[in-house]
């Protein structure tokens, strides 16, 4: 069955940096309204550029900055009353020059990879780690969806090999054990797909899992002489519903022996637009094959029950370790309250199991 609205959640909303919208929708001059763990943020980018993220409400009288405020220069400015908030979040200005004692709401935020993230701890106090370095590139192809799921629950598949086979018919398998530094989790895995007029081609893909909220996933592709770079990122909007987005990025690695020619043999100064073209195109094709995969896994992950302690068979010790690193990003959660595998460390429980 699916996680009722009147029970509640297994798992508490963990800790750590999530995703709130793209860098690209919010340029300058621009207000917008994001969704994190049942509370509205409020997110503005400055004339200069500077974003911010902020609560929702003016400690004047409540009005919603989301609904109707502006940005004036470096200021956000309130639809209510017109009182004007600086980047450090005090009043800066009013309409007959009384200005209010009380300040606004910061949130950590950060941009990262073309996309933003605001990062949410125990009494919202400074972030106790940080995302992982930019990439260099920034995603070609979007899409979002909601689940009724947990963060938890959709990055846990990064680890279920076995749920890849039979549900989506892939041939993926663990290469080496999966490593924990801090709050990084990284899977080694290799899947075995066709490409047209090449056959079958193994594919290493390192997964990185930053937190709870972050996966990305980097797949060499010399036979195309290509790179294929996917972004997941679950937030948690409200309790056992997740807002995932999937992006997609992907790029010419210099060409190789066998290497396809996505520009069409263009050249001059029309190249580099024709290639960018081809790499939008082929970002589109790999986001739709990512898509398909979390539409399968969509119903699954609404009606199945979160199990703190699992019966795990051989070969899924991996699923044990990322429960155990799961449990820092609940600092509130009680340890003996915390997920629980049976069999994760006894070899020969696992065997029994």
């Amino acid at each position: 069955m699916a996680q009722r609205a009147d029970r509640p959640a297994p798992l508490p909303y963990p800790s750590g940096w999530f995703c709130v919208g793209r860098v690209r929708d919010l340029p300058p001059g621009r207000v917008r309204t994001a969704r994190l763990m049942g509370e509205d943020v409020v997110l503005y980018r400055t004339g200069r550029g500077v974003v911010r993220a902020i609560g929702p409400h003016c400690p004047h009288l409540g009005a919603h900055f989301g609904a109707g405020g502006t940005v004036r220069g470096e200021e956000l400015v309130c639809p209510f009353h017109g009182f004007a908030f600086g980047l450090d979040g005090s009043c800066t200005g009013a309409p007959d020059g009384a200005l209010l004692r009380a300040g606004l709401t910061g949130r950590h935020l950060c941009e990262r990879d073309g996309a933003l993230f605001v990062w949410s701890g125990p009494d919202d106090g400074p972030p106790t780690w940080q995302l992982p370095p930019p990439v260099g590139v920034r995603p070609r192809a979007w899409w979002s969806g909601e689940l009724l799921s947990h963060p938890q629950e959709v990055m846990e598949n990064s680890v279920d090999f076995r749920h890849v086979a039979v549900l989506h018919g892939l041939d993926t398998r663990e290469t080496a054990p999966p490593e924990v530094d801090g709050p990084l989790f990284t899977v080694h895995q290799r899947t075995t797909t066709r490409f047209p007029g090449l056959g079958a081609v193994a594919l290493d893909q390192p997964v990185t899992l930053a937190g709870l909220g972050m996966m990305r996933l980097v797949a060499e592709l010399p036979e195309l002489g290509a790179t294929l770079r996917v972004w997941v990122l679950p937030t948690p909007v409200g309790p056992w519903r997740t807002r995932v987005r999937f992006a997609v990025a992907t790029g010419s690695t210099g060409g190789t022996a066998g290497t396809v020619d996505l520009t069409g043999g263009a050249s001059g100064p029309f190249s580099g637009l024709v290639s960018g073209a081809a790499d939008r195109l082929a970002s589109w094709v790999a986001l739709q094959a990512s898509v398909r995969i979390i539409k399968q896994d969509r119903p699954v992950l609404a009606h199945k029950r979160y199990l703190a302690q699992p019966r795990l068979v051989p070969g899924e010790r991996s699923i044990g370790l990322f429960r155990r690193w799961a449990r820092q990003f609940y600092p509130d959660l009680a340890p003996e309250a915390g997920p629980e595998v049976a069999s994760e460390a006894d070899p020969e429980a696992e065997r029994s199991g």
